[in-house]
């Protein structure tokens, strides 16, 4: 039961990032906000490596982290982990250094918060996105890359 509300979590971490990234212009990635303010890409390169530790707990030894990339690039190394932590969560593998606990309340609350931050660069970079309702997403287990349309 626990891992899936954490695999359910996983998705819905994946979906609000989904909405934070779909149809970013490509001078979102290098907007700067501020003097020592992250820029969005920064951001995100930071939040992939956050959830390296959950890979990393799961004995992943390849799960490394990684100099910043292209937008693209990053975006894709966000899915890519995310399917890595949901697929591990299902096979239910049991973590090394971290608790299920610890997940929650690090990695994946800090990816979650940073998404905030990247939809609030969104707004100020003038490239705000559509509203959501996140309780009636289409927001499932397993289900981490956007449905195509």
């Amino acid at each position: 039961m626990g891992n899936e509300i954490l695999r359910h979590f996983v998705a819905t971490l994946a979906f609000r990032g989904s909405v934070a990234f779909q149809n970013a212009p490509s001078s979102f990635a290098t907007f700067e906000a501020g003097k020592e303010i992250r820029s969005p890409v920064e951001i995100l390169n930071h939040m992939t490596n956050v959830l390296t530790y959950i890979l990393q707990s799961f004995g992943d030894k390849q799960a490394t982290f990684e100099e910043i990339k292209s937008w693209d690039e990053e975006v894709e190394r966000f899915y890519h982990t995310l399917e890595q932590i949901d697929k591990d969560l299902q096979e239910e593998k049991q973590p090394t250094t971290l608790s299920i606990e610890k997940m929650l309340q690090g990695p994946l609350s800090d990816a979650m918060m940073h998404v905030g931050q990247l939809l609030t660069l969104r707004r100020l970079a003038g490239c705000s996105v559509e509203r959501v309702s996140y309780i009636k997403a289409e927001v499932k287990a397993g289900h981490i890359r956007p449905l195509k349309k």
